[in-house]
C-alpha cells in the first residue's frame, strides 16, 4: 500500500534524485538549486504524510541527507529562505516519526544546527531576516523542538564531544532569544517592574517557554558532561547564565506564574550544575549571582503563605515566642497529616492550576522536563500551600546555588554575609530582602528548610572559624548608622543563635532537626563567645539541656546524639564561661538540696551513664562529662562520688555482657541500622578517660610544670635577657582560667584532693582497667599515669609509687598491642622527671630498657612516643648532672651501659622520620651536655666493641643486664661525667648527626639541632678550639640565623652562638660570626615575616640577636685580623647608632620599672638584675670597640665609644 501511494513515490523520487546528483559533491550553489528544484516545490504536508508510511530507518536516512545538503547550501548568501523551509520540513518529520538516530546521523544534524544558528545569530540584519523577527523566532522554536525530540532518545548514548557541541549550539540559540527579549521589554515595559505587572506579555511568553526548553536540554547535557566539561565551555555557560541572571535582576522579572516558574527552575538548575564543579574563578560573578538569587528566597510565597507568627506578621520580645511556637506546632501537625500519594497530589495540582497550559508547558511535562513528584515530602501538605506553579523548585534551586558558591568560593561569599544573613529581627517574616534564615524559619516546604540549614552549615564550616574571630557584639545599632564588619558579624551571630535555638525548641520534623543541630554545632565552633554577650553561651547550654530532657521521652537516638555533640562543643569552648560555671554550680547545689535529683545537667549526664542505659547515650554522656570537667575542673570534687561509681560499674561489666535486653529491645527512633551501636569496650574506655580527666583536674595538672626549671642556667640567662620564653599550653591539661590556680607551685597543700582521688583509683579502678581484656581500656588506663604531677606522686606511699612504675614498665615491655605500649612510653616520659625516679638507678635502667625496646617497633606512632620518652630521660639526666649541688641531686650510680644505650639509640633514631628525628636530636643534645668526651687511648676507658649490638633489642638488653655497679674508682658526683664507652667516637657521630638533621629535617628538627648544639658547646670537657668540625657547625648556625624563614629557628641559632664563653672557642670562625651578626642586625629592620605566626617572634629575635652580638663583640681585641678591623671601621656609623638605641632602651626599661606602683621591692630587684647584666655586656662591647678604633687611628670615633663606656656603668 505504501509503495503505491503518490506521496511515497514523490518522496522517494525526490531523495533518490538528491543522492544521484550528489554522488560527486557539487558546489554550494548547485546544492541550493537542487534543493529548491527537487524537494522544496513539494508541499510540506504531502511529504510528511508520505514519510509516516515509510520505514523509520529510511526516513531517518533521508532527513539526515537533507540536513547535510542544507548545511553545505548555507554557505550561499541567498540560502536563508531555503534553510527556513528545510528546517520546517525536518521539524515536522521529527515530530511525526521517531527517527532512528546514531552517532553519525547526530553529528550531521548538529552540524546543520550549528550553521543555521550562526546564520540566525550573526546575519539577522540581512535582507531575508530584516524585520521578520517572527520568522527567526519560529526557526529557533523548530530547532529546539527537533533537538528535544532527538535528544530524548539519543541523549543517553551521546558522547562527551557531542554534548559539548550541543551545549554550544544551545547557548547561541539562547543568545538569540535573549536579544528578542531585550527588544520586547525595551519597547513595551521600560523601567516597569514585572512584579507590578503581575503577568508576562503574550509576545514574551513564547520566548520564555523556548528558553525553558533550551535550558532544560543544557542541564541534561551538563549532567552528562559532569567533571569532563572543558574550561572554555564552562566559562561560556557561566557568562551566558550571568547575562540571564543580570537581565532578571535589572528588570525585576520575578513573576509568579506557571511559565516563569518553569523557566526559573531550569535556569537555576543549570547554574547549580556549573557552580558545583568550577573550572575557573568565580570571584567576579559571586556578588551578581547572590544579589539575584536572594530575590528567589520567597518566590511564590504570598503573604498568607508564610507561617505567620502573629496576626500582624511580627513578633515582639514578650509574647512573640509563644505565638510563633503555636504556628510552628500547627504547621508541623498539618505537614504530618493524612498521606496523599504523589499521583493524587499531581492530579489535585493540575485541577487547581490554570485550565489552559501552553503547548511548551504540555510538551515539557510530556517529555520529562518537569519537577519530580518527590520534590515535596509526603508531609509537606503540598495542596494546602497552593504551590500551583511549582515555585518551590525555584526556591530550592536558588538555595542550592548559594550552597554551591559557598563550596566553590567561600572567601568571596563571606563579604556578602550581610546580604544572606540577618542582622536583626530574625523571627520576623520578610518578603523583601529575605535571608537564608527567612527560608529556614518561614518556608512551608520542609525540604527547602532542610536545604537552607545545609547551606548555613556550609557557610559556617571551614575558613569561617578564623573569619568570625573578629566578630563583636556591641548592643543595638541605630538603623542606617555605619557599622563595622566586626559589629555586623557580631549581630549576625546573635541572630543565628536566636533563630536556630528557637527552631530546635519548637520544631518536630526529625530531618530538619538533624540539620539544625549540624548548623548549631558549626555555629558554636565559630562564635567567639568572649566577644559576645555573657549570657549567650549559657543560653546555648540551657537550651540544649532543656531539649535533651524533653526528647528523652521520644527516644530518638539519632537526634539525641546530635544534641550531645552540640553540648560537648559548647562546654569545650575556650576560654571557659564564668556564667556557665555559675549555672552548673547552682544546678548541682539545687540537686544536693532536694532529695529528688535529676534536673541539673551533670546529674542528667550521670544518669545516662549508668547501667541499663542505651549504649549510644551512655557513650555520648561520658564524652560530654569529660568535656565539662576539662573546662570546669572545680566541679570534680562535687561529682567524684558518682563518677567513681559509674566507672567502677563499667569496669566490672564483662565484654560479653552487652546492655540489658529490655534496653536493647526497646524501640529507639533514628537507629535504623545506619551505624553500629558502640559496644561495652568503647563505653568503658570513655569511662576511664573521664576518670583520667578527673584525676588531672584534682591534681592541678598543667603539663608544663614537670619541665619548669630544667633549662640550663647558662642558656636560660640569655633567653631571659631577651625576654624570649616558650609558653606552651598542653591540650590535655584542664582549664584553670576560672577556678584553678593561675600559677601552680606543685605544692601538696594546693591540691589535697588529688592524692585522695589517686589513692582511691589505684586501689579500686586501675587494677581492673590495667588487666582489662580490651586494649582500648588498657591504653586509656596507662595514659592516666601521664597526668601525674610531682606533688601528687611525692605524696604517694611506697606501694603506690611502685604500682605506678611497675605498671608503666610492664605495659611498655609486655603488652602485645602497640597503642598500649605507646601510652606506656608516654607515661614513662612523664614519670622520669620525678626525683624519686632519678635517685633510683634500677628504675632508670628499667625505663631506658622499656623506651629503647619500643624504638624498634614497626609502627611509627609507637616509635614517636618511645623516642619522646627517651629524650625526656636524657633531659632528666642532664638536669641531674648539671645541678649536682641542688637539694634533689643525691648520688646516683647509673650504669655506663645505660648511657651507651641512650647514645646509640638516639644516633640510630636520627635516621628515622622527622617526628622521631626531632626527639632523637633533643636526646643527643641533652646527653652531649654532661658526657665527658675523653681520649680513647686511655686504658681506663677502653671497652669491648658493642657495634654488633646497636640495632638488636636483645643486644641492648645484654648491655643493661651487665652488673656495672662500679664507677671506675670515681666518686658518685664524678660518675656523671664518665663516658664509659667510645666517647670520642660519639662526639664525631653526634656532630655528623646534627649536621645531617639540619639539612634533611623539618622546622622542629632544625631548631632542636640549634638547641642541641648550644648544649654541646656548654660541655666543659670539650675544647671547641681543637675541634675540626667547629667551623662547619658555626657556618650552619650562621646560615640558619641569616636565611631561615622561621623566626624561632633564628632565635635558637642566635642563642647557640652566644654560648661559647671565650674568644678561643670561636676559633677561626670568629670574624665570620661577628660580621654575620652585624649584617643580621642591619637587615632585621627590613625583614618580612614569612607568616603571621612568625611575625610575633620578630621582637624576640631582635633582642636575642642584640644580646648575642654584644656577647661576641665583647671578645674583640686589637690583635684580631685586619679583615675584621676593616669591617668594624666600615660599620662604625651603624654601630654607634645601635649603641645609642641600646642606651635609650635600657634607660626606659629602668624608668618604667621604677615608676610602676604595683611593683614590689623584690620584683624591682628581679627586674634590675637582667638590666645590670645587659649594661655589663654593652659596656664590655663598647670598650672592645673603643680599643679597636683607637688602635686604628680613629680618635673621634674612639672618643664617642669612650662615652658609651662611661654611660653604661653597672651602677645607675
Amino acid at each position: 500500500m505504501a509503495t503505491s501511494s503518490p506521496g511515497v513515490r514523490s518522496w522517494r523520487t525526490a531523495f533518490l534524485t538528491l543522492r544521484d546528483e550528489t554522488l560527486i559533491p557539487p558546489p554550494p550553489s548547485a546544492i541550493l538549486a537542487l534543493l529548491q528544484n527537487v524537494v522544496l516545490p513539494h508541499p510540506s504536508a504531502t511529504l510528511i504524510a508520505a514519510a509516516v508510511q515509510l520505514p523509520p530507518h529510511e526516513v531517518t536516512s533521508d532527513v539526515v541527507l537533507l540536513a547535510g545538503l542544507a548545511s553545505a547550501a548555507l554557505e550561499c548568501p541567498d540560502a536563508a529562505a531555503a534553510s527556513v523551509q528545510i528546517c520546517h520540513l525536518i521539524h515536522d518529520a521529527t515530530c511525526s516519526i521517531r527517527l532512528d538516530i546514531n552517532s553519525s546521523c547526530w553529528t550531521t544534524m548538529l552540524n546543520f544546527f550549528e550553521k543555521i544558528t550562526k546564520q540566525l545569530l550573526y546575519e539577522a540584519d540581512t535582507v531575508n531576516f530584516a524585520g521578520v523577527s517572527t520568522t527567526r523566532v519560529e526557526v529557533i522554536s523548530e530547532i529546539l523542538e527537533i533537538i528535544r525530540h532527538i535528544y530524548r532518545t539519543y541523549g543517553p548514548k551521546s558522547s562527551l564531544s557531542e554534548n559539548t557541541e550541543l551545549v554550544g549550539i544551545l547557548l547561541c540559540l539562547i543568545s538569540c532569544l535573549h536579544t528578542e527579549l531585550l527588544t520586547v521589554y525595551h519597547s513595551n515595559f521600560p523601567l516597569s517592574p514585572a512584579t507590578d505587572i503581575g503577568v508576562i506579555s503574550p509576545k514574551s511568553k513564547s520566548l520564555w517557554e523556548m528558553q525553558t526548553i533550551a535550558y532544560s536540554i543544557v542541564g541534561e547535557a551538563l549532567s552528562k558532561l559532569g567533571s569532563s566539561i572543558s574550561a572554555n565551555l564552562w566559562q561560556c555557560v557561566l557568562e551566558g547564565l550571568r547575562k540571564a541572571m543580570d537581565f532578571l535582576a535589572s528588570k525585576n522579572l520575578i513573576v509568579e506564574d506557571y511559565v516563569m516558574s518553569r523557566f526559573y527552575a531550569t535556569l537555576l538548575h543549570c547554574l547549580h550544575l556549573i557552580l558545583s564543579d568550577p573550572k575557573g574563578s568565580l570571584s567576579c560573578h559571586v556578588a551578581g549571582f547572590v544579589a539575584t538569587l536572594q530575590m528567589f528566597f520567597t518566590y511564590g510565597l504570598s503573604s498568607r503563605s508564610f507561617i505567620n507568627p502573629t496576626a500582624n506578621g511580627s513578633i515582639n520580645e514578650e509574647n512573640g515566642a509563644s505565638n510563633l511556637k503555636s504556628r510552628f506546632v500547627e504547621s508541623s501537625k498539618n505537614e504530618q497529616g493524612r498521606y496523599k500519594p504523589p499521583h493524587l497530589r499531581r492530579k489535585e495540582t493540575m485541577m487547581q492550576s490554570p485550565k489552559s497550559l501552553s503547548y511548551a508547558d504540555s510538551e515539557l511535562s510530556k517529555n520529562g522536563f518537569t519537577s519530580s513528584d518527590s520534590d515535596h515530602s509526603d508531609g509537606d501538605g503540598f495542596a494546602k500551600f497552593e504551590d500551583h506553579y511549582r515555585s518551590s523548585k525555584a526556591r530550592m534551586a536558588a538555595i542550592n546555588c548559594i550552597q554551591a558558591i559557598c563550596h566553590a568560593d567561600p572567601k568571596s561569599l563571606t563579604s556578602l554575609w550581610t546580604i544572606l544573613l540577618p542582622e536583626n529581627d530574625v523571627l520576623q517574616p520578610r518578603r523583601s530582602q529575605a535571608t537564608l534564615m527567612t527560608c529556614l524559619l518561614f518556608d512551608p516546604i520542609s525540604k527547602i528548610r532542610i536545604t537552607a540549614a545545609s547551606t548555613l552549615a556550609s557557610m559556617l564550616d571551614g575558613h569561617t572559624l578564623f573569619f568570625l574571630q573578629v566578630a563583636e557584639y556591641k548592643g543595638s545599632v541605630k538603623c542606617g548608622s555605619f557599622t563595622t564588619l566586626s559589629t555586623s558579624l557580631g549581630h549576625i551571630l546573635m541572630q543565628l543563635h536566636k533563630g536556630i535555638l528557637y527552631l530546635i525548641q519548637h520544631q518536630t520534623h526529625s530531618g530538619l532537626l538533624a540539620s539544625l543541630f549540624k548548623v548549631l554545632l558549626f555555629l558554636i565552633s565559630a562564635t567567639p563567645y568572649a566577644r559576645m554577650p555573657e549570657d549567650l553561651l549559657p543560653n546555648v547550654v540551657g537550651s540544649l539541656r532543656t531539649w535533651i530532657m524533653e526528647d528523652l521521652a521520644n527516644k530518638h537516638i539519632g537526634l539525641l546524639g546530635n544534641a550531645f555533640s552540640c553540648l560537648e562543643a559548647a562546654l569545650s569552648r575556650t576560654p571557659p564561661s564564668v556564667n556557665v560555671l555559675k549555672i552548673l554550680e547552682e544546678d548541682i547545689s539545687k540537686d544536693h538540696a532536694h532529695t529528688q535529683q535529676g534536673s541539673s545537667l551533670p546529674h542528667i549526664l550521670l544518669q545516662l551513664s549508668e547501667k541499663g542505659r542505651h549504649p549510644s547515650l551512655k557513650l555520648d554522656a561520658l564524652q560530654v562529662l569529660k568535656a565539662l570537667l576539662h573546662n570546669y575542673p572545680s566541679l570534680v570534687t562535687r561529682m567524684w562520688e558518682n563518677i567513681s561509681s559509674v566507672v567502677y560499674n563499667l569496669l566490672q561489666t564483662p565484654n560479653t555482657d552487652e546492655f540489658s535486653l529490655d534496653v536493647c529491645s526497646t524501640s529507639w527512633r533514628g537507629e535504623s541500622g545506619k551505624a553500629p551501636r558502640p559496644n561495652i569496650e568503647k563505653c568503658t574506655m570513655a569511662g576511664v578517660k573521664l576518670l583520667d580527666e578527673c584525676l588531672r583536674a584534682a591534681s592541678g595538672f598543667k603539663g608544663t610544670e614537670l619541665t619548669d626549671g630544667l633549662q640550663d642556667c647558662r642558656s636560660i640567662d640569655i633567653q631571659i635577657l631577651s625576654d624570649f620564653s616558650r609558653r606552651i599550653r598542653v591540650s590535655s591539661a584542664p582549664s584553670y582560667n576560672l577556678d584553678g590556680p593561675v600559677a601552680l607551685k606543685c605544692s601538696m597543700e594546693e591540691h589535697p584532693s588529688g592524692s585522695r582521688l589517686w589513692s582511691e583509683v589505684i586501689k579500686k579502678h586501675l587494677p581492673l582497667a590495667l588487666s582489662h581484656s580490651s586494649s582500648m581500656v588498657r591504653a586509656a588506663s596507662v595514659t592516666c599515669f601521664a597526668g601525674l604531677t610531682l606533688s601528687v606522686f611525692s605524696s604517694f606511699n611506697k606501694e603506690n609509687q611502685e604500682f605506678v612504675i611497675s605498671s608503666s614498665v610492664s605495659a611498655a615491655r609486655n603488652d602485645e598491642v602497640s597503642h598500649v605500649r605507646s601510652a606506656a612510653c608516654r607515661a614513662i616520659g612523664v614519670i622520669t622527671f620525678f626525683p624519686q625516679v632519678l635517685t633510683c638507678s634500677l628504675v632508670l635502667n628499667e625505663f631506658i630498657r622499656a623506651a629503647e625496646f619500643n624504638t624498634h617497633d614497626p609502627i611509627a606512632s609507637v616509635r614517636i612516643t618511645a623516642s619522646w620518652a627517651l629524650a625526656n630521660i636524657c633531659d632528666s639526666l642532664r638536669h641531674k648532672a648539671t645541678t649536682s649541688f641542688s637539694e634533689c641531686s643525691s648520688s646516683l650510680n647509673l650504669d655506663p651501659g645505660s648511657v651507651s644505650v641512650l647514645v646509640e639509640s638516639a644516633l640510630r633514631l636520627t635516621k628515622d622520620g622527622d617526628k622521631i628525628k626531632s626527639n632523637a636530636v633533643r636526646a643527643l643534645g641533652n646527653l652531649s651536655r654532661f658526657i665527658q668526651f675523653t681520649d680513647l687511648s686511655s686504658p681506663k676507658f677502653s671497652t669491648p666493641d658493642y657495634t654488633s649490638l646497636n640495632d638488636s633489642p636483645e643486644g641492648i638488653n645484654q648491655l643493661l643486664d651487665n652488673d656495672c655497679k662500679t664507677n671506675f674508682g670515681l666518686s658518685s658526683a664524678d660518675a656523671w661525667k664518665v663516658s664509659g664507652f667510645r666517647d670520642s667516637d660519639w662526639l664525631e657521630r653526634m656532630v655528623q648527626a646534627f649536621v645531617s638533621c639540619v639539612t634533611t629535617g623539618n622546622v622542629k628538627v632544625q631548631w632542636n639541632v640549634c638547641h642541641a648544639l648550644g648544649n654541646l658547646f656548654m660541655n666543659d670537657t670539650m675544647k671547641l678550639t681543637n675541634m675540626s668540625w667547629a667551623s662547619a657547625v658555626y657556618s650552619i648556625l650562621l646560615l640558619l640565623l641569616r636565611d631561615s624563614t622561621n623566626f624561632k629557628i633564628r632565635i635558637h641559632a642566635a642563642v647557640a652562638l652566644a654560648v661559647p664563653a671565650s674568644r678561643l672557642d670561636y676559633g677561626s670562625s670568629y670574624a665570620d660570626v661577628v660580621q654575620s651578626l652585624v649584617h643580621v642586625l642591619e637587615s632585621l629592620s627590613s625583614d618580612q615575616a614569612s607568616s603571621p605566626s612568625s611575625f610575633k617572634y620578630k621582637g624576640s629575635l631582635e633582642k636575642q640577636v642584640t644580646l648575642t652580638t654584644l656577647h661576641v663583640l665583647g671578645f674583640v681585641t686589637t690583635e684580631d685580623e685586619q679583615v675584621l678591623k676593616d669591617f668594624l671601621i666600615k660599620r662604625a656609623s651603624f654601630l654607634e647608632d645601635w649603641f645609642k638605641r641600646l642606651l635609650t632602651s635600657l634607660l626606659e626599661t629602668v624608668d618604667e620599672a621604677s615608676s610602676s606602683k604595683d611593683t614590689t621591692s623584690e620584683d624591682q630587684e628581679d627586674i634590675h638584675i637582667p638590666s645590670a647584666l645587659k649594661k655589663t655586656m654593652v659596656r664590655a662591647a663598647a670598650k672592645s670597640l673603643r680599643d679597636v678604633y683607637a688602635s686604628s687611628k680613629m680618635p673621634s670615633i674612639a672618643h664617642r665609644f669612650e662615652k658609651f663606656v662611661d654611660r653604661f656603668s653597672v651602677n645607675p
